[in-house]
């Protein structure tokens, strides 16, 4: 197998949540996520993101971090241990500057995801799958 397919395997295998890509996620984060560049078929490693929190009765939204994606596209430690609260969470993900660093324009110069966490003791894992024309993402495990 070519070392690009085997990148491609792997990369899928820790998307899936098989037990191979499971050693690459934080374990102690309640919350993780996972950018895959369809155009490619890779990570997308160095992407903006931003998590906020719902505060205020709904009013404001209050940023908890901002990171970078790592070389496998995953953000290790996004809510760290004991901060988790029920609430509405948003990730903020900016496509628009992970695009332009590669030449490419791209039609959503943000997504952002919107999600309630009702329970602090579950782990919540939310993947992103993008392309510069479109964007999936969905409850992962």
């Amino acid at each position: 197998m070519s070392s690009r397919a085997a990148l491609r395997l792997r990369t899928l295998q820790g998307h899936l949540g098989s037990p191979e890509g499971r050693s690459m996620e934080s374990v102690s984060s309640p919350l993780t996520t996972h950018v895959l560049d369809t155009v490619s078929g890779l990570p997308a490693q160095g992407l903006c993101l931003r998590l906020s929190r719902l505060e205020d009765h709904g009013q404001q939204w209050t940023e908890l971090r901002k990171s970078y994606t790592n070389p496998d596209g995953r953000c290790p430690g996004l809510l760290p241990p004991g901060q988790v609260k029920t609430g509405t969470y948003k990730l903020s993900f900016d496509t628009e500057g992970y695009w332009k660093e590669r030449g490419q324009e791209s039609f959503y110069p943000y997504v952002e995801v919107v999600f309630t966490i009702t329970n602090e003791t579950h782990k919540f894992h939310v993947p992103l799958l993008l392309s510069p024309w479109s964007y999936t993402t969905y409850r992962g495990s």
